[in-house]
């Protein structure tokens, strides 16, 4: 099994952190944006849109960060990620849906103006910054109010929501935005929970 992506990047850690939770190493090939070794044609003959992460499973590959994350989980042993209560799993999804639709975007947003854009000697614009802390706030506000009563956005047990949403959270910390984490209290404790799993531990260090 090989994945191919970075170490760096926010979807490749989504698929690290399950393989870790389900116990299971794969080769990584590194494929370098900075570089642009994604537009390369070797990497384009394998994903027909120039991003990462892909897994490649024997003859199979397969492309976008929540459908691998789903394939893992279903394929290896170990600890399932995907409840199998009826209502539980629909939160699950939904809480996925939530983070690709309105998290990641401005959680990105704000780490380029402030960690890559100065990488690069440029300087960020902080009114994009400001745009988009409202629109985490927002999220951050709706998840703080479902974990008043639950540890994990699908209910008791940790799952693939939590793992979707765990990258962006470390990016919130590394852009200097923790407050937004920190100032709700359900998702602060959620977060040092997630934060402790071995998984996050190895993904991100």
């Amino acid at each position: 099994m090989k994945l191919y992506g970075h170490p760096m990047s926010t979807c490749t850690r989504k698929v690290l952190t399950v393989l870790a939770e389900k116990g299971h190493e794969a080769e990584v090939v590194v494929v370098d944006l900075m570089k642009g070794e994604h537009k390369q044609p070797e990497h384009l003959a394998r994903h027909p849109f120039g991003v990462i992460p892909l897994l490649e499973d024997g003859d199979f590959r397969l492309y976008e960060s929540r459908a691998i994350m789903r394939y893992l989980d279903a394929k290896l042993p170990g600890a399932p990620l995907t409840p199998t209560e009826l209502r539980s799993r629909a939160l699950m999804d939904q809480w996925i849906s939530v983070e690709q639709s309105y998290f990641s975007t401005p959680v990105i947003k704000i780490l380029y103006q402030r960690i890559l854009l100065p990488m690069r000697g440029q300087e960020g614009d902080e009114s994009i910054v400001e745009s988009a802390t409202a629109d985490i706030a927002k999220a951050l506000d709706v998840a703080d109010k479902a974990l008043a009563g639950q540890e994990y956005l699908a209910g008791s047990s940790f799952s693939l929501a939590d793992v979707s949403f765990m990258p962006y959270l470390g990016c919130l910390v590394a852009s200097k935005a923790e407050a937004l984490i920190a100032s709700r209290p359900n998702v602060a404790a959620w977060w040092k929970r997630l934060s402790a799993r071995p998984s996050w531990v190895k993904v991100s260090g």
